[in-house]
């Protein structure tokens, strides 16, 4: 199965619809793109759905029955059972990077296991900053489930509905342009900078992996005019991402922010229709590249900071390997060269030059050591009020 494919409601209900209807049934988890934002935390809208809304629709989508479903008590204990999805908050799963660090809704399936009192089934595939997530099968205790699963959590038994579902039909959601400026105004506006962004890193990753789910949804069923040109749309969703990622983590030490990455939200919503719909439109012409030449000594140094973070041989990347080739590179790597080269060279990068278009390769990242500013001296943000939210 394509683990990466799928978010962590998803991916245990596209395990049970593979295991009961065959190879390319999670696919229809895919059939709709959708837009639509609902109010969230600390004022800000979000495209996040609960767990349960998502299982409503997904069991009917991929022909899964459900049997019996209820959100246990506080130290109810859990049950194993074929089919028996569970929803429980990630904090306390010691098998999720998340554990001990971020509340957040999590599923897997509660199975019984010949060799213990219950086996987890997590087909959960990500990277997060504290590590890894990958599928895995693992026995638990009685008393390790216990501990895992303290409540409240929602139970679901779920069987096959029959027979295969009928094939889903290609559908889009989104809201109007009027609403999509409202979201990203939100974003853009909200005076705590920090949960602002902190969230935004969470939405748009939302949003770019159901748009890679959809692409791959409608290349399975010959449905994209131009599949290069989704592609392309997909893969400017992932590096807006990483860009909001890297704004957040600067914010947090108290750098500046840049403010392009709201006018590529813009864009990347506004585009969603062209790039999904029967007649797809060439992706936006890429930035032109920076001939600044480069001293070989920086070359040198650059590649040196970022072997030691991705623990790759600092010769390959001198020779044009790009970081992105690198097994283990993600934005949370990115994060991790960009601070470590601030602190070695004691620079201060500009917001606006920390886009992944230059963070991929060493002579990208060099150049924008050249036109970094010594550290301390960069513009100060704008005053902004104190944020009144939950988040301070």
């Amino acid at each position: 199965m394509e683990w990466p494919l799928f978010d962590c409601v998803q991916v245990n209900l596209a395990i049970l619809a593979e295991r009961w209807h065959g190879p390319g049934a999670p696919l229809d988890l895919g059939a709709v793109l959708r837009f639509r934002p609902l109010p969230g935390p600390d004022g800000l809208p979000t495209v996040e759905r609960s767990a349960a809304d998502q299982l409503a629709e997904a069991a009917q989508r991929l022909g899964l029955a459900v049997l019996d479903g209820r959100t246990t008590a506080p130290g109810e204990a859990v049950t194993p059972a074929e089919g028996r999805y569970v929803v429980a908050d990630a904090f306390h799963l010691p098998w999720v990077p998340y554990a001990g660090r971020r509340h957040m809704e999590h599923s897997f399936l509660l199975e019984p296991a010949g060799d213990a009192d219950a086996v987890v089934v997590d087909g959960y595939h990500n990277e997060t900053p504290w590590g890894s997530a990958r599928p895995l099968r693992r026995p638990l205790s009685r008393a390790e489930l216990a501990a895992a699963v303290p409540g409240p959590a929602l139970v679901v038994t779920l069987a096959p509905a029959g027979g295969p579902p009928a094939p889903a039909a290609a559908e889009v959601d989104l809201a109007d342009e009027e609403t999509a400026a409202r979201y990203v105004a939100a974003y853009a506006e909200h005076p705590d900078r920090r949960a602002a962004l902190d969230r935004l890193t969470l939405e748009t990753w939302l949003l770019a992996r159901s748009r890679r789910l959809h692409a791959r949804f409608l290349s399975s069923r010959g449905l994209l005019a131009d599949d290069s040109a989704a592609l392309a749309h997909v893969e400017a969703w992932e590096s807006l991402a990483e860009s909001v990622y890297l704004g957040y983590r600067r914010v947090e030490r108290g750098r500046p922010e840049t403010r392009e990455v709201f006018t590529r939200l813009t864009e990347r919503l506004g585009r969603d229709r062209e790039a999904f719909g029967p007649a797809t439109v060439p992706a936006a012409v890429p930035r032109p590249a920076d001939a600044t030449p480069v001293p070989a000594p920086l070359r040198v140094r650059v590649a040196a900071a970022a072997g030691a973070v991705l623990k790759a041989d600092p010769a390959a990347l001198l020779e044009g390997r790009p970081l992105a080739d690198v097994p283990g590179f993600t934005s949370f790597r990115v994060v991790e060269i960009v601070e470590r080269l601030e602190r070695e060279l004691s620079v201060e990068f500009d917001a606006d030059d920390l886009v992944p278009e230059n963070l991929h390769h060493v002579d990208g990242i060099c150049r924008i050591v050249l036109r970094a500013l010594p550290a301390g001296t960069a513009a100060p943000q704008p005053a902004r009020p104190v944020a009144r939210t939950g988040g301070n």
